[in-house]
Parts: structure tokens; sequence; C-alpha cells
């Protein structure tokens, strides 16, 4: 449940025009209303599983949206229950939305491919059916170099733009590739959110080699039997899954409320994996591969 200082679990993942959530907590609209995100962009909710504080805020979110005059197609995955809960929204309070809902029951594997990107999902360890999802970019493009398309005698204009692109041109009844004006492809970046799982093999393997893994910190090491009851993990059960996995940096959430103070949860997680930080409300972080 939400305090008053940590509000419940709502992620956004901005990348160019489009946005990602996962999970939507009570009060996620007033949150992105807070941030400025915006309401009508290309957006996709992903929710890891059916407990009210991941999805209670989905109501209140659709609501504003259409109140907004959204127009935009809203694309929402989450397991079992997700095509129900979101039908029943509609039809108990008389709710229609101005904008289409494309709302898909997810399982493991590959979730969505696009053209520069991909999402995968795993089931996790929470005594419930409870997904993991890890946004994946593709290599990109090495950098392009004007002068030796220049040398070339490739013209500035759509011939560049279609070798960015990846793709080769002919000039003067000469192909050229773009290996030979492009540096070396770029690694995209992983993000990989995990939230309500004991320490699991699927939750090593989908954030093996992650840019960013915001992971379960729900206890500290003393509460680990307690974690491991009800399907949780610890601070070091966090850094432990993070060091295994080769991430290069471990955001912890989805801490209890019995904890006013997280600061002991996030040096233990240190201890063992340097590169952490403790999540908080309105934290935005910048995403490198």
């Amino acid at each position: 449940m939400p305090n008053e200082n940590r509000g419940l679990p709502s992620i956004i993942l901005r990348r160019g025009a489009e946005l990602f959530m996962f999970d939507c907590g009570e009060c996620s609209q007033r949150q992105m209303f807070m941030a400025k995100i915006g309401f009508n962009r290309r957006m996709k909710i992903f929710i890891t599983h059916m407990h009210g504080d991941h999805i209670f805020g989905l109501p209140g979110l659709l609501h504003s949206m259409s109140f907004l005059g959204r127009n935009r197609v809203l694309e929402i995955f989450g397991p079992e229950g997700i095509v129900e809960f979101i039908e029943a929204i509609c039809k108990t309070v008389k709710f229609n939305p101005t904008f289409p809902l494309s709302v898909h029951q997810a399982d493991s594997g590959r979730l969505i491919e696009e053209e520069d990107y991909v999402v995968d999902a795993a089931w996790m360890e929470h005594g419930f059916p409870c997904l993991g999802f890890a946004l994946t970019e593709k290599d990109k493009p090495g950098r392009f170099n004007p002068a030796k398309a220049r040398a070339l005698g490739i013209p500035e204009g759509p011939l560049w733009k279609k070798l960015q692109r990846g793709e080769a041109v002919t000039v003067n009844g000469a192909e050229v590739t773009p290996a030979q004006v492009l540096g070396p492809s770029r690694k995209g970046a992983k993000i990989v959110y995990i939230t309500d799982t004991k320490p699991c093999k699927n939750a090593i393997e989908l954030a093996k080699n992650a840019s960013i893994l915001m992971y379960d910190c729900t206890f500290d090491s003393m509460k680990a039997d307690r974690a491991r009851k009800y399907g949780h993990s610890t601070s070091v059960d966090a850094a432990m899954i993070a060091k295994e996995a080769n991430v290069g940096k471990l955001v912890l959430l989805h801490v209890s409320t019995m904890y006013k103070d997280a600061t002991p949860l996030l040096n233990e997680a240190k201890e063992i994996f340097p590169d952490t930080i403790m999540a908080f409300d309105m934290m935005r972080l910048p995403v490198t591969p």
C-alpha cells in the first residue's frame, strides 16, 4: 500500500515518441500529470500480475485519457484476467473510451517485435501468475561518416539517408554499401522490469546483460524467510540477481511500507552490487546501452 513517502508501482519508459508503462498502481495518472508526460502519445502498458497494487490505477488512467480526448490506440498486455478486468471497468461504470483499446493476454516469450526493438516476457515465482518484462533495442547502424560518403561521390541528401538506414545505394553505376560509410554497429539498450518474485532462474535469464534492471526489493536480508513465504525478494537477493545476470545498473523498487527509510536496504545491495540505486517517486533516469 502507499505511504506518505512512496506511491505504488508504475514505471514509464520514454523512448523517442513512444511510452511504455510497467504496472499501473493507484494514482498513476496523477503522477503522469506531474511529470508532464502527456496522455495522447503512442503507448503500451504492461501489467505484471493481477494484484491490486499493480492494477488499480488502470480505471483512473483510462478515464483521464478519455476526458483529455485521447484518440490513439492504447495497447495493454497482462496475464490471465487482464481482458476481463478491462471489460468489467467499461461495463460496470458505463465507460466508453474515446480511443481504441487493444488488450492482450500475455504469456512468456516474445510479445512484440518492432523494426528497432522487441519486448519479451517470462514467468516469475510469486505464488500467483506474475510476468517480468524486458524491452531490448536492436543494434543500431554505426555512425555515418560524411567525409567517406563525399569521397565516394555520393551527393548529400536522400542517398545519405538510405545508407544511414543500412541500405545500399548505386552511384554512377557502382554500388556503395553501408559498411563503406558507417562505423561499427552500436549496441542497443536493454531495460528489464521484474517485481513480486522470489529469486529464480527466469529472472536471471530475462535480466541477462540488461543496461538497467528494475527489481523487487520488498524486504531486507533479515526477513528472507518472510520474503520467501510471500513470493518476494530481499535487497541481497536483488543484488545477487543483478551480479549473476551481468547487468549495468540495478534499481531497487517495491519496498515494503514497514521501511520509513530504505537506506539500509540500499546499503545491503551496494555491498554486493555497487552500481545500485533506490527508486523514489518521480525519479528520472537516463538510459544508455
